[in-house]
């Protein structure tokens, strides 16, 4: 199995390794079925000779699809470099997943379980071992969030005379 390793934020890096991480292949690896496995594949390109080595926090099995046997397919043995501009492109999309599943989480846990909301961030970050950021700064997203998605306009006051 052919692995690269990209660079992304520390508390996301924990969030992949604790949602995909592969025992088996020793780094993440994402179901054939994911729009991320198919991004990935879409992003690999032949290794430059001025690159000879893969250096970040992040290390990811890399696609084998079928199509690789074939004429246009992507072999991960010749395909085997993200560039940088891919890794900022995947480092979003893995900050985007895991804000997702934080305010999807949150939600669940408030309005079906009862749960508070810093029980919920709590239980997130111990579920996918998360400690490079603070419980608050991820209670402090999901609360941007929130305001950002769900108030339409700002409540105004009266004053009383």
């Amino acid at each position: 199995m052919t692995t690269v390793k990209i660079n992304v934020d520390p508390a996301v890096a924990e969030y992949i390794r604790g949602r995909y991480y592969n025992h088996e292949v020793g780094a993440v690896r994402f179901p054939p079925s994911s729009d991320i496995y198919i991004k990935i594949y879409d992003l690999l390109s032949k290794r430059p000779a001025s690159n000879p080595i893969d250096s970040g926090n992040l290390e990811i099995a890399l696609p084998d699809r079928r199509e690789a046997n074939y004429t246009g397919g992507k072999d991960p043995q010749t395909y085997n470099y993200i560039s940088h501009r891919a890794a900022e492109i995947l480092a979003a999309r893995f900050r985007v997943l895991m804000w997702a599943e934080l305010h999807e989480y949150m939600d669940e846990e408030k309005h079906h379980n009862g749960t508070q909301y810093k029980d919920a961030v709590f239980t997130f970050m111990q579920k996918y071992s998360i400690e490079s950021i603070t419980e608050d700064a991820m209670l402090k997203n999901y609360q941007r969030w929130r305001d950002k998605m769900r108030r339409k306009q700002k409540r105004g006051y009266t004053k009383k005379t």
